[in-house]
């Protein structure tokens, strides 16, 4: 095994592990009027995202079935950090702990990275469960039901476990590469 393959396999388990922390965390900072309006877009966008039924990966596929949710999160956690003030308003680090981790999702899809980039900001613009992003950040009440259906969600999560091996990595590269547009 390289070393790169090493990190991804350490690196992978805990990303699932930690998914639905990560998600309230995310999702804590709906309510925060000190996180710019344009972060809080891609944030509800993520959070958005781990309730589609059609995702990359299908939730279904024995352990790579929720790497794309936490793959998706820390991408909007960059983007959302890209908005001027949202860093200074992210007291906690939760954005910036999960952008940090973007680094290792790039090198695994070298040059299509991109193409996961643009399908995140694509997300920031859509819709889960009948709702948009734009009612979700408009009306306290769909925010509050969005971030209540995510604490059900969170309670149930069970991470899956990860065949520690590079076939796993493999099968996961090219799940991505064929379902990102």
């Amino acid at each position: 095994m390289t070393e790169f393959n090493d990190a991804c396999l350490e690196a992978f388990p805990k990303w699932l592990a930690s998914l639905n922390e990560d998600a309230v965390a995310m999702a804590s900072l709906l309510v925060a009027e000190s996180i710019p309006v344009p972060a809080r877009r891609h944030i509800a966008g993520a959070i958005n995202y781990l309730f589609k039924s059609l995702d990359i990966i299908p939730d279904s596929i024995q352990d790579l079935g929720y790497l794309d949710d936490a793959f998706v999160l820390r991408v909007a956690a960059l983007f959302a950090l890209d908005v001027p003030g949202t860093r200074e308003a992210d007291g906690r680090g939760v954005l910036a702990g999960l952008a940090s981790d973007t680094a290792i999702i790039k090198q695994l899809l070298e040059g299509d990275y991109q193409r996961l980039e643009r399908y995140v900001r694509t997300l920031a613009k859509g819709a889960s469960r009948g709702r948009t992003v734009d009612e979700v950040l408009a009306d306290p009440s769909v925010r509050s039901e969005t971030i209540r259906e995510l604490h059900a969600w969170s309670r149930q999560y069970e991470a899956p476990r990860l065949s520690g091996d590079d076939q796993m990595l493999i099968k996961l590269k090219s799940f991505l590469l064929t379902r990102l547009p």
